[in-house]
């Protein structure tokens, strides 16, 4: 059956992630168009593919036990020299994020693994490219500021092409599957949200 690469992330909801995401590919990360903005809760990560069916189950308890959390963004920071990476700031939310990916890689779920870095949640503008470019989006973003709700998060499939699609959308509280995009969704697909993420 071979294996996939899955990732588990929160949307950054419209207009926010596709003004970012525009943004990103302004700065020449090619790699933007096919990744949709969004604060990772699990990284991407290669599993059997016969394992989706308890993947999904897992994904869906822990949003069953989960709650809605206000999340607000804020500036800009950088992991260089450690990491090739300028991102925007959550500066409320993060707990709830850090929990919510510990639950995800729990040791006795189908997702367990280790980290390169301790976790630290962000939303990467810039990744591995020229260093005048990295300093550009640092600059650039430093006023951006966003604030949603948090209902829900996401399960993605990274394709052949390097495209991450989305899976499935669960939502907090009932662990049902909110939502489906088509396999051959648009790599710049963002989810159905209202403007207060709900």
């Amino acid at each position: 059956m071979g294996t996939v690469t899955l990732g588990v992330s929160i949307a950054v909801p419209e207009p926010y992630g596709s003004l970012l995401q525009e943004r990103r590919a302004g700065f020449g990360d090619a790699a933007a168009h096919g990744i949709p903005t969004h604060v990772t809760l699990l990284p991407p990560t290669e599993v059997d593919a016969g394992r989706l069916p308890e993947i999904r189950a897992h994904l869906a308890a822990v949003a069953a036990a989960g709650r809605p959390f206000p999340m607000r963004l804020s500036g800009t920071g950088t992991f260089r020299p450690l990491s090739p990476v300028v991102f925007v700031q959550v500066i409320e939310g993060g707990s709830a994020c850090a929990r919510l990916q510990q639950r995800i890689r729990d040791a006795s779920g189908p997702l367990v693994r280790e980290l390169q870095f301790p976790y630290h949640p962000h939303v990467t503008v810039a990744h591995g490219i020229a260093e005048e470019a990295m300093d550009r989006a640092y600059a650039d973003l430093a006023d951006f500021e966003a604030e949603w709700t948090v209902c829900s998060f996401a399960l993605y499939e990274q394709g052949a092409d390097a495209v991450w699609r989305k899976l499935h959308t669960y939502d907090f509280g009932s662990g049902r599957p909110a939502g489906t995009v088509p396999a051959q969704g648009s790599p710049v697909d963002q989810p159905a949200v209202t403007p207060h993420g709900a």
